[in-house]
């Protein structure tokens, strides 16, 4: 069974002018037929003609020069023009006339400089073949001509309109592609960010406390561990991110999870930061992008947590319910603030977008009684 989707693709590999050049045999061929000889397109009402030797080379200007309709429009407009003025003067009246609103389309469509000066010159041509029209004794009228011009224009007013639309389509495809490739480098921008941000600003507080225990060599021990931990998640998770903008890597995306909170938790409790951490109900098997937005939330809480209250204590709350997952991270004013990177802004709007585009809430700031607390309601009904 032939595949038309291969033939089609196969067809539109191959050059312009090969795809063009069936329909210019096709009308080169039609033309010669003794049944449609004087049966062409007539204007001026001269006597017809036999065929004869120069008819071959009529219908040949005409026809021929449409399979380089697309690729050079201005050169298959003079020579089809050239060979219909030829046709109409001589009196062949021969089908190869049908060329005309075709070049002027192409023309009108493809044409890249000089359209307006190719019109005038078109219309030059017309108004010498009126003339040498009238002189030949034409009985047609003024009207006649102005008619058939007015048919000649109408054509290179469609070309015209193809030619806008093209224009138009392309544009519009270019803005998709643009916004497509904002939208890409926004959400590799996010991932990057959660992912480097937490494990580095982790690496760096335990780094920090690192130095105040070289009197304790166990305690200074299971800090550079801790270190070596976050470093290795870092580079993990980097690696799968980089993975993804891979075209040649075909595996599944790995995405963080609700259920690996308790690692993320234990994680920055490693850090130096207590934490607390209470889970209500069971994650559905079917959140899909909840459970991703949910990790995210609790993640950059935490990280902005060991960032600018190191030391206090933190609350971690997420309730699983029926229809959406909710997340509330506290942290007390009791600490210190860390001398870790200080933040772009950038996780939290990151969050509040993630959040909004599964049609959840998500809110951020000082908390009554000092503090801070982030808030997030997620919707859990898409896998998406």
């Amino acid at each position: 069974m032939i595949d038309l989707r291969k033939v089609s693709a196969r067809w539109q590999g191959w050059d312009v002018a090969v795809r063009d050049l069936p329909l210019a045999l096709l009308l080169a061929l039609t033309s010669l037929l003794p049944a449609l000889h004087n049966r062409g397109t007539q204007i001026g009402e001269l006597p017809g003609r036999p065929l004869d030797a120069l008819t071959f080379v009529v219908i040949g200007l005409q026809c021929l020069p449409l399979a380089v309709r697309r690729r050079w429009p201005a050169l298959c407009l003079a020579l089809v023009l050239l060979g219909f003025v030829v046709d109409q003067l001589r009196g062949y009246h021969t089908v190869a006339g049908t060329a005309v609103p075709l070049a002027l389309m192409s023309a009108a469509a493809h044409l890249e400089h000089h359209r307006r000066t190719a019109a005038v010159l078109a219309t030059a041509a017309y108004v010498a073949m009126v003339v040498g029209l009238f002189r030949l004794g034409s009985p047609e009228t003024l009207i006649g001509f102005t008619t058939f011009y007015a048919a000649l224009a109408a054509a290179w007013a469609v070309g015209a309109w193809l030619r806008t639309t093209r224009i138009a389509e392309a544009e519009r495809r270019g803005a998709v592609a643009a916004a497509t490739r904002v939208a890409e480098r926004t959400r590799i921008a996010s991932e990057l960010h959660d992912v480097v941000t937490h494990h580095v600003t982790a690496m760096v507080v335990q780094a920090e406390a690192a130095r105040y225990l070289t009197a304790a060599p166990e305690r200074l021990d299971r800090s550079l561990t801790a270190i070596t931990d976050s470093g290795r998640r870092a580079i993990k998770d980097l690696r799968n991110l980089l993975d993804l903008l891979n075209p040649e890597h075909g595996a599944e995306p790995r995405t963080p999870s609700v259920g690996e909170l308790r690692s993320l938790v234990e994680q920055t409790r490693q850090a130096g930061q207590p934490v607390e951490f209470t889970e209500d109900g069971a994650p559905s098997a079917t959140t899909g992008s909840a459970a991703i937005a949910a990790y995210r939330v609790v993640q950059e809480a935490l990280t902005n947590a060991l960032k600018h209250a190191n030391g206090s204590r933190t609350t971690v709350h997420v309730r699983h319910g029926g229809a959406e997952t909710t997340v509330e991270v506290s942290t007390d004013e009791s600490g210190s603030r860390s001398s870790s990177p200080g933040g772009s802004g950038r996780g939290l709007a990151g969050l509040r977008e993630r959040v909004d585009v599964l049609g959840g809430e998500f809110s951020a700031g000082p908390r009554a009684g000092g503090g801070f607390v982030v808030r997030a309601r997620i919707p859990t009904g898409s896998a998406s």
